[in-house]
């Protein structure tokens, strides 16, 4: 999958936070959109950067990668997540107008629901490589599959880990007394 770019003379244009907001609205709904910030440092308390706080349903996740990419090729950075009872939650970080200076850069999170009975989310690799530690860190610690995802070899646990134990799980998948030990 190619990216298209918005760029003049391979220059990304940047826009504004509310264009990017507003796009996302129209094709995800108006609850997408949770949040648009000010992020703001320095001596003169300027805008450094933005952020926009987004949810999308996971059979749209790989649409709402594709939208952010109609404006500038997504940066990530991370999947952060969290036990939430039956579902866990994952928070994508990207970043789009890296390049376009202070005051122009747009963070982007967006949390995706996944819910337990069905631990499975569409991969991002074809579109950004760079995502493989972060999705197999995602499945060993989380139990989440990762459909698409070439290398599901573990990253962090050994590799003689029981992997129907889920480190950060906080239910019956997680560790139990017995298999956290004192570190000396």
């Amino acid at each position: 999958m190619s990216f298209p770019m918005n760029s003049v003379d391979n220059v990304t244009v940047a826009k504004s936070p509310a264009e990017v907001a507003d796009r996302i609205r129209s094709v995800f709904g108006e609850e997408a959109v949770l949040e648009v910030r000010e992020r703001k440092a320095g001596k003169d308390d300027t805008v450094g950067h933005h952020d926009i706080w987004a949810k999308v349903e996971k059979d749209r996740f790989l649409d709402f990668v594709d939208t952010l990419a109609e404006f500038d090729f997504p940066q990530f950075h991370v999947i952060s997540g969290n036990d939430d009872g039956d579902m866990v939650t994952l928070y994508y970080h990207f970043t789009l107008f890296q390049v376009a200076g202070r005051g122009k850069r747009l963070g982007i999170a967006v949390a995706v629901r996944v819910d337990k009975k069905d631990l499975v989310m569409p991969s991002i690799f074809s579109r950004i490589p760079g995502v493989e530690y972060s999705e197999r860190e995602t499945r060993e610690m989380f139990g989440v599959d990762f459909d698409g995802l070439p290398n599901k070899a573990l990253v962090f646990l050994p590799e003689e880990w029981d992997e129907s134990i889920k480190p950060w799980r906080r239910d019956e998948a997680g560790p139990s007394a017995g298999d956290v030990r004192e570190l000396s």
